[in-house]
């Protein structure tokens, strides 16, 4: 029983003490294991510890050496930038060194053409001191005495300019006395000129209203004065119902004045810019209208082959008047008898008729020349290419030359028929128109001159002066000269006024 006892206190007590071993044991065993787990994964921590260092390290190293080469690349390109600077600065040195020479050695030459220049100042004034005192002791008079002469020379120069002008002065006195009687005349003369002027220089167009006048002189006169400006004739408008008057000698300017005016009065747009715009068109019109009168002429009187520009000139006569004669008219008139003429006396129809029609082609020359218009119409038919017998016969049909052919003396002969006609010429308007002219020629061969209008009849000349050439300061005296040319060279009644144009013309274009 005891031993039972015993047995059950005892071997619970094994169990305990057995079971706590081996637990004992079962946790060194986990322990141990542990510890070997933890020391490998020590291990292969510091073994992956010691791989990232390497592969750091390495990367460094890498990142180092690409640095290093970039820095090295960088050095380079610097230092390569630093020799082409310090190069380019070598050269600039080099360069300044030699215009620093250049510049010392051209001073040395000026300073010594400076005192060579003084030096002959100094000669000269030597010199002009012994020529003052040669010329006072050969002249007999010192320097205040030529100089007192001088003076007096320009006294009476002045005195003779004014007596000129008191002259005048007493002229426009006995005209203003003589009114009355001049009156008298002045209406006789119009009542004979109307038949052989008006038509020739005088114009009239139509307005539907009077109320139209005052849109054609514009706002303080700037629309007529630029449409009188631009084509070169004078406008008269005054007590005429519905009517404006366009007088000018020349019927070529006219007739661009009366259809451009003819055109702004039926636009209705009347002001500056317009009036330039439709007097440009009007004279491509007029132009294509002379061109169109050649060949119209050419064609009544079959004659082909003829050159452009003689066209042209044979066109420009329809516009042209010899005393009172219309010359393209006459020309045609001319050829027909010099072709009627040369068939009765057996000589080249066709050769007489060409070159009576061309026979006062030069009067129709658009540049005007000193030469008379047999000359200038010889020349004209030469460059034109014409038969040497066509030139002859328009050179000698005024007996200027020789008449060398049967057909230049038919010529001459169908020119003094078709003049002497009755009622054919009438010479004092030729004469009226040749001085009108004239007096445009001396004005436009002055420097500076553009162009210049004969208006008035001749009482003004209206010039249009260059304002490159000539400053505002310089046209009173350039003004000033022309009168004096024209009463030099030219011989008129009572006195003509000179007005001067100059304008400055800016065209811009915004695109």
């Amino acid at each position: 029983m005891k031993s039972n006892v015993v047995l059950f206190v005892v071997l619970p007590v094994l169990g305990i003490v057995l079971g706590w071993i081996i637990r004992w044991f079962y946790a060194r065993f986990q322990l141990s294991a542990s510890e070997q787990k933890a020391e490998r994964i020590k291990q292969d921590a510091v073994k992956e510890a010691e791989a990232q260092k390497k592969e750091i390290l390495l990367e460094a190293k890498d990142q180092l050496i690409r640095e290093r080469n970039q820095q090295e690349r960088e050095n380079r390109e610097r230092r390569a930038e630093v020799q082409k600077y310090e190069a380019r600065v070598s050269k600039k040195e080099e360069l300044i060194d030699k215009r620093s020479a250049e510049f010392d050695r051209k001073e040395k030459d000026y300073e010594s053409k400076l005192s060579a220049i003084k030096r002959r100042e100094e000669m000269i004034l030597q010199q002009e001191e012994t020529y003052r005192q040669e010329l006072e002791r050969i002249s007999g008079l010192t320097a205040q005495e030529a100089k007192d002469l001088i003076i007096k020379n320009l006294e009476s120069e002045a005195k003779h300019d004014a007596q000129v002008l008191l002259n005048k002065i007493e002229q426009d006195a006995q005209i203003s006395a003589e009114k009355k009687a001049q009156e008298i005349l002045v209406s006789t003369i119009q009542r004979i000129a109307t038949e052989t002027t008006s038509d020739i220089t005088v114009a009239t167009v139509s307005l539907p209203s009077d109320e139209m006048k005052g849109r054609i002189i514009g706002r303080e006169g700037r629309n007529i004065r630029a449409l009188e400006t631009l084509t070169g004739v004078d406008i008269i408008i005054d007590d005429t119902p519905e009517a404006v008057v366009i007088s000018c000698f020349d019927p070529v300017r006219k007739e661009i004045a009366k259809q451009a005016l003819e055109y702004l009065v039926q636009d209705g747009r009347i002001h500056p810019a317009r009036i330039e715009e439709i007097v440009q068109k009007v004279t491509r019109d007029v132009q294509q209208k002379i061109y169109e009168e050649g060949e119209k002429a050419l064609f009544e009187l079959g004659i082909h082959n003829m050159n452009q520009s003689g066209v042209r000139a044979l066109g420009r006569l329809f516009f042209r008047t010899s005393y009172g004669q219309n010359v393209l008219t006459h020309s045609k008139e001319v050829a027909e008898i010099a072709s009627l003429l040369a068939s009765e006396v057996g000589a080249n129809r066709e050769l007489a008729k060409r070159a009576a029609l061309l026979h006062d082609i030069g009067k129709g020359a658009e540049n005007d020349s000193d030469q008379n218009h047999a000359e200038v119409g010889a020349e004209m038919a030469r460059k034109m290419g014409e038969d040497a017998r066509v030139i002859n016969a328009i050179a000698a049909h005024h007996n200027d030359v020789e008449a060398t052919t049967l057909e230049a003396v038919i010529v001459q002969i169908a020119d003094a028929i078709s003049a002497a006609r009755p009622g054919a010429r009438r010479e004092t308007v030729d004469n009226y128109v040749k001085r009108l002219e004239n007096l445009e020629e001396v004005a436009e061969k002055f420097n500076g001159v553009d162009k210049a209008f004969a208006i008035q009849a001749g009482r003004e000349l209206r010039i249009l002066v260059n304002n490159e050439k000539i400053s505002d300061g310089d046209v009173k005296e350039l003004a000033k000269n022309i009168a004096k040319q024209i009463e030099t060279d030219l011989r008129y009644p009572g006195r003509i006024k000179l007005t001067m144009i100059r304008e400055t013309r800016i065209v811009e274009y915004a695109r």
